[in-house]
C-alpha cells in the first residue's frame, strides 16, 4: 500500500516541508503526538488490533482514532519510509515504573532513523511519555525535547531510554537495537491485546501531548494534566458518561453513547 501522505498530514495538522531531514522528523513527531492519541479502547472492547498498512491508516487517520505502540509507530514508520527516511522498526521492553530485577516482555516498538550519518530514536507510541521530538541514540548527554528531558544510557550490553523528573532519572524502555520484523510485531501485538495478563486488558489508558508543553493522561477514572514546569493536576471522573465526554474533549475520541469498557470499571 502506498501511504496517503496528504491524508496523514491533514490528520496531524502538518503543513511543512516533506524532506528526509531532522527538522521534518521533529515537526512530525510533535504534530503526531498532539493529534493522534495513545489509547487502548479496542482492546477493552475485545476488538482485534490489525497491523497491516491499510488497517492502520483507516483507524488512525480516516476514522480519527488512536492506538498503542504497534499502531502508532507502525503508521509513523510507513510515513517516514514514504518520505525517503532510512528508518527501521526496533523492539524494546517497557520499563516505566518497573524495578531493574524484573524482566518485562519485549512488547514495544520504536523507530531508529538514520539522518546524515547519525542515529535517532523516534517513538510516538509510549503513552504519556511519547517523544515529541527525536533524540540521538549515540550520546548519554541529556537531551531536551519540547515536553521534557531525555537521555540514552548504556549499561553492559543494554541501552536504556530515560526521562528526567526533577533531579531523578527514570527508565522508560530497555533495548538492544535488535530490529522487530513484522512476524515479531504480530506475536507481541497478540500478547498485548489478547493475553489475560496484559495490563491493557485490565485498565483504560489514553494519552496526548499538546504543543504548549502539557500532557493529558487518562488511567481508568483519573485524568492527569502535567504542565511543562512538571506540576500536575488530577481530576477524578465520577461517571461513565463523564468518561466519554473526557475522551472526546481531551483526546478527540468520539465514542458512542452508552459504551462501557468492562474491567476498567467505566
Amino acid at each position: 500500500m502506498s501511504i496517503d501522505l496528504d491524508g496523514y498530514f491533514e490528520r496531524i495538522g502538518y503543513q511543512g516541508p516533506r524532506e528526509a531531514s531532522l527538522a521534518v522528523l521533529n515537526a512530525i513527531s510533535l504534530a503526531h503526538t498532539s493529534a493522534i492519541p495513545f489509547e487502548n479502547l479496542d482492546v477493552l472492547l475485545e476488538r482485534p488490533i490489525a497491523l497491516d498498512a491499510a488497517s492502520l491508516f483507516d483507524k488512525l487517520v480516516r476514522r480519527g482514532r488512536g492506538g498503542y505502540c504497534f499502531e502508532q509507530n507502525g503508521l509513523l514508520l510507513l510515513v517516514l519510509e514514504a518520505l525517503g527516511f532510512k528508518a527501521a522498526p526496533i523492539s524494546a521492553r517497557v520499563r516505566w515504573q518497573q524495578p531493574r530485577d524484573f524482566t518485562p516482555s519485549r512488547t514495544h516498538l520504536f523507530i531508529r532513523v538514520e539522518i546524515d550519518g547519525e542515529s535517532w530514536l523516534a517513538d510516538v507510541g509510549i503513552g504519556g511519555l511519547s517523544l515529541t521530538s527525536a533524540i540521538r541514540l549515540n550520546t548519554q548527554e541529556p537531551q531536551q525535547t519540547p515536553h521534557d528531558t531525555r537521555r540514552i544510557v548504556r549499561e553492559g550490553g543494554l541501552l536504556y531510554h530515560q526521562v528526567r523528573f526533577g533531579q531523578e532519572w527514570a527508565d522508560i524502555t530497555e533495548f538492544t537495537l535488535e530490529e522487530m520484523p513484522p512476524i515479531d510485531r504480530v506475536l507481541a501485538n497478540w500478547y498485548t491485546s489478547a493475553h489475560p495478563e496484559s495490563h491493557f486488558k485490565s485498565r483504560l489508558v489514553a494519552a496526548r501531548a499538546v504543543p504548549d508543553g502539557r500532557r493529558f493522561t487518562l488511567l481508568n477514572n483519573e485524568l492527569t494534566t502535567r504542565s511543562a514546569d512538571g506540576s500536575s493536576e488530577v481530576r477524578r471522573i465520577a461517571s461513565a458518561d463523564e468518561l466519554l465526554a473526557v475522551l472526546d474533549e481531551y483526546f478527540g475520541l468520539k465514542v458512542p453513547a452508552g459504551t462501557r469498557f468492562g474491567p476498567a470499571g467505566l
